[in-house]
Order: C-alpha cells, then sequence, then structure tokens
C-alpha cells in the first residue's frame, strides 16, 4: 500500500513537470526533456547514495547531505581511490557542481546555468558505452523552450525545480521503473498515432507476456527477446511474472533511436543491470540480430509496425530466418517477415507472441504459403482476436498469434475476445476481468460456445489454411423473435389513445373565445381539420 501511496506522489510530481512544456510543445516533443532530466536525477540521486554508502556504510537522510558528505570526501587524499572504486560499480562518476541536487539549488537561487547541464549530459555520455548518446533528444537550446536565452534557460530551471520534488531516494526501483511506465503510457494518450513507435498498452502487454510466460515461470536466466522493443515496456512485464526476475535477461532491438534512448532509461529506472540487458539501434529485417553467442530466447515477444514496408530482396532467400519457406512477405507488408525472424530466434521449448492486423490470418499469395507451412509444421498455436480501437496508432482490429517450435500436434485454439472491453472516448480498454477471461480460455484450450475452438489441424486444411476467426468462433447473437400478434395490439392500443387524446383536445379548443374574428375564424378551420 505505500508503494503505491508513494508511486502516486512522484506519478503528480512528474506529471506536474509536463505541465511546464505542455504549452509550448506537443507530447511527442516534450517527453524527451521530462523523462531524459528525470533520468538524469536518477543518475546524479544514485551517485551520490552511492557515494555516501561507501563512506558511511548508509543512507543519506537527504541528497544535500549527500552532497556536502561528497564534496568534503573529495578534500581527502583518498578521494581518487573512492571515485575510481564508485565508476567500477556505477560507470560513470558526477562532479559535486554538475549533481542534480547542486542544479537544483541552483535553480531555486536563481543562478542555474544551461551549459553545466549540457556539460552534464555530455560528461555521462562519454563515461561509458553504455550511456553513449543517450542525452541527444534533448535540445536545451530549442526556440521551442520560449523566445531568447533567458526564456529558454527559465523554462529548463522550473522544470529541475519541480522534478527535484520527487523523493527518488526513498523510492525503490519498481515505484520509480513503474512511475516511468505511467508516464510513457500518458504520453501515448497524448501523441495518438505518433505513439505507435514506442508503446504497447499495458492490457495487451499482460496478455502478451502470461502467455509467453506460462510454464517458465520458475525458471533462473529466464531469456526475453523483442525485436521492435519501442520504449521496453513489453520486454520488462516478463520482470513482472518472473519468480526469478533477478535473473532475466533482455534482448531488443529499435530501429527508431529516440525510442531506442527511451529503452535503455526504462531498463535501468527498473533496476535492470548492465549486464543483463543487450539493446541495439537497428533494423530487425534488414540485419539479422542477435548473432552471438545467444541467438534463441525462451520469450519472444512483439508489436511490430503494422503492414510496414521492407526490402523483401531476393537475397533473403537465402537468409536463415526466411530460407525454409520458400517465398518472402510482399514488400508492402512485413507483418510475416517480423513473425518469421521471432520465430527463428525462439528456443525449441519456449513461446512466441506477437501482435499483427487480422489480414495476416486469411490473406492469399507468398502470405498465404507461409501461414500453410506454419501450420503443416504446427508453430501457430493459438489465434486470439483483440478488439477494436485499443492501440494508440490505429482503430483497426487485431491479433495474438502464439507460436511454438517444436510440439505434439498441430491444432490450433482460437479465442474471439473482440467484445472483451470498455468503449473509451479516444480508446477502448480491456479490464483485469477482460484480461483474465482471455487467458482462461487459452490455459483450458478448450471450444466454449460463442468464446473459443481448438481446431484440428483437419479442420484448418478444410478451411484452405484460412485462419480468419469467424469461420470458427461463432459469435452471432440470434435476434429475439418479435411477437406480430402482441406488437399489433399494442399499436391497436396506442392509436386508441391517440385517439381519446385527440378528442379531449379538440373539447378544450371548443371552449375558447375571442372578441377577434379573424382569431375565430382561424380557430373554427383548425378544429375542423382535426375533426377530419
Amino acid at each position: 500500500m505505500a508503494e503505491l501511496e508513494n508511486s502516486k506522489d512522484l506519478i503528480s510530481v512528474l506529471w506536474s513537470g509536463a505541465d511546464i512544456l505542455r504549452s509550448k510543445m506537443d507530447a511527442n516533443e516534450y517527453k524527451n526533456y521530462l523523462l531524459g532530466i528525470v533520468f538524469y536525477k536518477y543518475l546524479s540521486d544514485s551517485f551520490l547514495i552511492k557515494a555516501y554508502d561507501l563512506l558511511y556504510d548508509e543512507k543519506p537522510e537527504t541528497m544535500k547531505a549527500a552532497l556536502e558528505a561528497y564534496k568534503e570526501a573529495l578534500e581527502d587524499e583518498s578521494a581518487a581511490e573512492l571515485n575510481e572504486q564508485i565508476k567500477e560499480e556505477i560507470s560513470y562518476v558526477i562532479e559535486p557542481e554538475l549533481t542534480y541536487t547542486s542544479f537544483a539549488e541552483k535553480a531555486r537561487n536563481n543562478c542555474f546555468n544551461r551549459e553545466e547541464l549540457q556539460k552534464a549530459f555530455n560528461n555521462i555520455e562519454q563515461s561509458d558505452a553504455l550511456f553513449a548518446d543517450l542525452f541527444t533528444d534533448i535540445d536545451l537550446y530549442s526556440n521551442r523552450l520560449g523566445a531568447g536565452d533567458q526564456k529558454q534557460s527559465d523554462t529548463i530551471s522550473s522544470l529541475i525545480k519541480e522534478i527535484d520534488k520527487a523523493d527518488l531516494l526513498n523510492s525503490d526501483s519498481d515505484v520509480l521503473g513503474n512511475a516511468y511506465e505511467y508516464l510513457i503510457g500518458q504520453f501515448a494518450s497524448e501523441t495518438g498515432k505518433k505513439a505507435g513507435e514506442f508503446y504497447t498498452p499495458q492490457a495487451v502487454s499482460k496478455i502478451l507476456t502470461k502467455i509467453a510466460i506460462a510454464g517458465q515461470e520458475d525458471m533462473r536466466g529466464l531469456s526475453v527477446y523483442d525485436p521492435c522493443m519501442g520504449s521496453g515496456s513489453l520486454l520488462l512485464n516478463a520482470k513482472k511474472y518472473s519468480k526469478e526476475p533477478s535473473y532475466i535477461r533482455y534482448y531488443g532491438q529499435e530501429l527508431n533511436t529516440s525510442t531506442f534512448n527511451l529503452a535503455r532509461m526504462n531498463m535501468f529506472l527498473h533496476g535492470i543491470s548492465p549486464e543483463n540487458q543487450k539493446l541495439r539501434n537497428g533494423d530487425t529485417l534488414d540485419g539479422d540480430w542477435p548473432t552471438g553467442e545467444e541467438t534463441d530466447f525462451n520469450m519472444v515477444l512483439m508489436n511490430p509496425p503494422y503492414s510496414a514496408k521492407w526490402s523483401a530482396a531476393a537475397g533473403f532467400l537465402q537468409d536463415e530466418r526466411f530460407s525454409d519457406y520458400g517465398v518472402l512477405a510482399p514488400k508492402s507488408k512485413a507483418d510475416y517477415a517480423f513473425l518469421l525472424h521471432g520465430l527463428y530466434h525462439l528456443k525449441n521449448n519456449g513461446t512466441m507472441a506477437i501482435v499483427l492486423p487480422h489480414g495476416v490470418l486469411f490473406r492469399g499469395a507468398a502470405e498465404g504459403k507461409i501461414r500453410e507451412k506454419l501450420l503443416r509444421s504446427g508453430n501457430i498455436y493459438a489465434v486470439i482476436g483483440l478488439p477494436a480501437n485499443l492501440f494508440f496508432n490505429t482503430s483497426i482490429p487485431t491479433c495474438i498469434i502464439v507460436l511454438k517450435k517444436h510440439r505434439d500436434g498441430r491444432d490450433v485454439l482460437f479465442i474471439d475476445a473482440s467484445k472483451k472491453f470498455e468503449k473509451g472516448k479516444k480508446q477502448n480498454t480491456m479490464t483485469d476481468e477482460h484480461i483474465e477471461s482471455v487467458l482462461s480460455l487459452y490455459s483450458k484450450r478448450e471450444t466454449v460456445e460463442k468464446e473459443s475452438y481448438l481446431a484440428s489441424f483437419e479442420d484448418i486444411e478444410k478451411n484452405d489454411f484460412n485462419l480468419n476467426i469467424p469461420r470458427y468462433v461463432d459469435n452471432f447473437e440470434q435476434e429475439e423473435e418479435v411477437d406480430l400478434k402482441a406488437l399489433l395490439d399494442e399499436m391497436e392500443q396506442t392509436d386508441k389513445e391517440i385517439a381519446n387524446v385527440e378528442s379531449e383536445f379538440v373539447s378544450q379548443l371548443k371552449e375558447l373565445t375571442s372578441s377577434d374574428e379573424d382569431i375565430m375564424a382561424s380557430l373554427k378551420r383548425y378544429i375542423e381539420m382535426m375533426e377530419g
């Protein structure tokens, strides 16, 4: 309960920081400033806490006390040894005047200097390859911050003062990480279609992750891979449902550099150690990755860009990811290219869950051939139809395809979850009840009228390998039969009541009088018209 309250407090502070920037730029821009500066505070506070712990073997009461203790320690002849030990443990060192605590104090005293903050960013980026180019999306000299140097500096200063109210000292990584996730979700809501590149709604993330981790919750050293990781939230969901979260190894790839940096920050803020995360900024389809020591994973989670274009160059027919299928996903629709990439990197006993548009279930030509090959090999384990308008970047209905690399049997479970949602102003949402209903149907793996159908391979073959969900799950609701006699009786009674009311109305009109002859003539004509 205390954790929840702390999280709320942290969220409210961080969201207040967003208010400072909201009038100056849209969320797609200001999220970089807010999340980047929050991350720098995290790095700075972590550094001072680590320094204080090494000096006194305890946590400081305040960040100011930690800063003063560090300043004092630097005057000692063992200062170089202290800094070396800190760098060895957290990979960076921050000069006292460049700590967030120092910046906040300067901001409160109206002597904040943007150049010093820029220097602080540069120093972190150059301290270790882990942090390379991490703050490149934060332009401290942008005209969007205000007209002229003073207003721009004042905006950053106000933001620093506001974020300094966030107590990271007494917030564990989950609280901070959850607050960060909340902000990312809010930014996604504000940015609408632009959000598709970095955010998967939590309800969908939960379904994907719980399906993929099922039976592997106790595994120590669980590996999870997302080749289109966005902000990394889908990867990090594995931590919530694993019983050995400290040992999870995270692998992720992201094409957009800004989003890639967001994912890196997100990992750190969730307390993921550098040795347990391998993230790459690159194109998942054009160049296969990972190709090193570990190339297959216990879990593969994906929400790729829907029907994206890709080169589909002939050379990919020799690529091990695609060569078994004899054809390539079409240039205009890379959906199956993403799917096959993920399946290639799945362990033999692992589970993959991917979100795709419904078209992949029934489109023909090359996609039809790939789908048939997957079905004949028993790779497609389940198909789950999701409600429309769940995502920020599209209103089209989507589906989850669950894949296994090797299994006994070729049956496919179909689940129609298209009606399991609550309608919202911008996006529909799935409640915990809806989510649990889907997961229950998945785990039972049986036919439930109007909800699920366990199709044999023969069923699917008869349907020419078309996986369109309505072919298997009939959710048609029979309309109640109309009693025509009762309806006619009701209409007759209504007519009688109308006639009675009209008669009474005419009687009242006849009682009306006026000295004006024209009015009386008009009234007479109206009464005659009413009486027919």
